[in-house]
């Protein structure tokens, strides 16, 4: 079924019911009434953004991921500089010991 119009404004089905004003089946904010102006200016502009506004999102989700991945690679090299470090202070008691004990 092919209808005409938009779903915002619906064109009828027969000639008594169709908008002698506007005869085209597409038409701009300039062609809508004062009262829904407003209304399609703002969602053409929601619409027009929403690609912004989704890559805005994935871009943020992927800050988020990075930082949580750097916050674990800190953790995971604090920890292994821990075990180092500790490796390290038994070596030297260890040295100490065997050079008191001689």
């Amino acid at each position: 079924m092919n209808a005409l119009g938009t779903i915002d404004r619906p064109s009828g089905h027969g000639p008594t019911k169709q908008d002698p004003m506007n005869d085209s089946t597409s038409y701009t904010t300039a062609d809508a009434r004062p009262e829904e102006a407003g209304s399609l200016q703002n969602r053409n502009r929601k619409m027009q953004l929403m690609p912004e506004t989704l890559s805005r999102t994935r871009m943020l989700d992927h800050m988020r991921e990075a930082e949580s991945e750097r916050m674990v690679r800190r953790v995971l090299n604090a920890r292994r500089m821990q075990k180092k470090a500790d490796r390290a202070s038994k070596r030297a008691r260890r040295a100490l010991a065997m050079a008191v004990m001689q």
